[in-house]
């Protein structure tokens, strides 16, 4: 059976993606924050937009899924 529905503009997209950033490459007042880690992860949004930074890659995945995104590794 076919039946068209349409999904309209309140489904967003629900896909972020999770990123290795090197520690060296935030601004100084980030890096005083990260206390000795060499490399933390991004979760950004499917437009680009950085929604989070965290410590670990399994954080930020956890912080997608409780935020009802799915998450997906960019490499």
């Amino acid at each position: 059976m076919y039946t068209h529905y349409d999904f309209g503009q309140e489904h967003e997209n629900r896909i972020v993606y999770v990123r290795e950033v090197s520690v060296s490459d935030l601004p100084e007042e980030m890096r005083d924050q990260v206390e000795g880690a060499d490399v933390i992860y991004a979760v950004h949004a499917a437009d680009g937009e950085r929604l989070a930074l965290v410590k670990e890659r399994s954080l930020a995945f956890v912080l997608a899924r409780q935020n009802d995104f799915a998450p997906v590794t960019v490499h």
